[in-house]
């Protein structure tokens, strides 16, 4: 029973477009996610699936990284770490950033999906619960809002 979804960000007031897909081949498999991104500052960005599906006010509205098991912030490596703890795109100088990673935290199948929430690229490095920022426990200390979009099932 495999599940699609996947992630469309159109362009913003920042111009940072995009499409992230996820894949799930069965309920205890990891989820697969691809991205390819356009329109980002250089350097390092926060990438998080946040808990709302709703960006009615923006990527505001998306809420806090998701985060069904009560966790703090860390790397998508880390044994302790939001399960929307998708760690940073890395943008080149024409602004494209690519990912290509496999996550036994993140789920299409089950109570935990992410399926309807939003995933969020963030303005500056998430410094992975690491960087002894007061944010860092919380949010990798990642910065504004640059782009989002909701996850959306697929075939």
């Amino acid at each position: 029973m495999t599940v699609k979804a996947v992630c469309v960000f159109r362009a913003n007031d920042k111009n940072v477009t995009g499409t992230i897909h996820f894949t799930q081949e069965n309920e205890a498999a990891p989820v697969h996610v691809q991205a390819e991104l356009g329109g980002l500052p250089q350097g390092k960005h926060g990438f998080h699936v946040h808990e709302f599906g709703d960006n009615t006010n923006g990527c505001l509205s998306a809420g806090a990284h998701f985060n069904p098991h009560g966790q703090t912030h860390g790397a998508p490596d880390a044994a302790v770490r939001h399960a929307g703890d998708l760690g940073n795109v890395t943008a080149d100088a024409n602004g494209k950033a690519t990912l290509n990673i496999t996550d036994s935290q993140i789920k299409l199948i089950g109570p935990h999906s992410i399926i309807g929430r939003t995933i969020v690229v963030h303005e500056n490095e998430d410094d992975l619960g690491l960087g002894g920022h007061e944010l860092s426990a919380t949010t990798g200390n990642a910065g504004g809002r640059l782009a989002c979009g909701v996850i959306g099932i697929t075939k």
